[in-house]
């Protein structure tokens, strides 16, 4: 499925959308980001809206689908979250107040209910900066949760049933790591993406790393992007047999942020051919 040239690296969801999660369910793509409050100062976010496409070029908002209404737990900071499905079931992972937790439900597009009534991941567990969570299921059926900013990235597997984890957590040596994992498996190679700890205008480089298993050891590639932004953060996704880079740009403030899209390609070797064009909407000042 290619998408028309003129869609290509171009915003496709409302302004003050970010760190947009991709997922295919059913052939249909659903986008599960972070909500961006107009005005703000500060990433004070209090809820997650999902957006679907059967084009990649008309989306639908299904409106708010969770919030920190619906936790007990924590009331703040409801930042960047993943969703999965597994067994007819939806589990949409979200962190809040610097912990990680867990909502299910029988729709991509919700209703979802907190399934612990407890963080999955409590604050500051293994000194690790309990945000950005990422699931991943590999094709023996075993899923693995990652998580973390501040350079330290953790992972802990998960049991069949989603909510329950399998062992305690790893620490992994990602390297350049700053915060915003993503993890997807091609032609038997476990990619690594992430904002990184360099660039020039703090996380602006999105890097990657490969493996040859989900837990390492790892290999640094480099950049496929550098979207000139305050920070970062995407996922990459095969649809239809392309493949895509979800991400966001600054708006007219670091707290105001933009969802963009742009096809992927892979060398013949694996390693991913980096994005070269700037972004369309040119961020604003810092």
């Amino acid at each position: 499925m290619a998408i028309p040239a003129a869609t290509a690296q171009r915003q496709i969801l409302p302004d003050f959308q970010a760190d947009p999660t991709a997922r295919v369910f059913a052939g249909r793509v659903y986008v599960y980001p972070s909500h961006d409050l107009p005005g703000s100062t500060y990433w004070d976010m209090v809820d997650w809206h999902v957006f679907s496409s059967d084009d990649l070029v008309t989306w639908k908002d299904h409106g708010v689908i969770f919030g920190l209404r619906d936790i007990t737990w924590a009331k703040r900071y409801a930042w960047a979250p993943d969703c999965i499905e597994r067994s007819g079931r939806y589990y949409f992972y979200f962190p809040a107040d610097e912990q990680i937790g867990v909502a299910v439900g029988d729709s991509p597009t919700g209703p979802f209910k907190d399934a612990l009534g407890r963080p999955l991941i409590g604050r500051g567990e293994a000194g690790i900066f309990a945000i950005d969570p990422c699931v991943f299921i590999d094709d023996d059926g075993q899923a693995y949760l990652y998580f973390g900013g501040g350079s330290r990235l953790g992972v802990v597997k998960l049991k069949p049933d989603m909510i329950t984890r399998d062992g305690g957590i790893t620490i992994l040596p990602m390297p350049q790591y700053h915060e915003g994992i993503w993890v997807h498996k091609r032609a038997g190679l476990y990619y690594f993406s992430y904002p990184s700890s360099r660039g020039d205008r703090i996380a602006n480089l999105l890097e990657y790393s490969i493996a040859r298993s989900p837990l390492g050891p790892f290999e640094h590639k480099g950049v496929i992007l550098d979207n000139r932004s305050r920070n970062v953060h995407g996922s990459i996704v095969e649809v239809r047999g392309e493949w895509y880079l979800f991400y966001h740009i600054q708006g007219p403030s670091p707290y105001e942020r933009r969802v963009c899209l742009a096809p992927l390609h892979y060398n013949p070797d694996g390693t991913i051919q980096p994005l070269t064009e700037h972004p369309v909407f040119a961020p604003g000042p810092e």
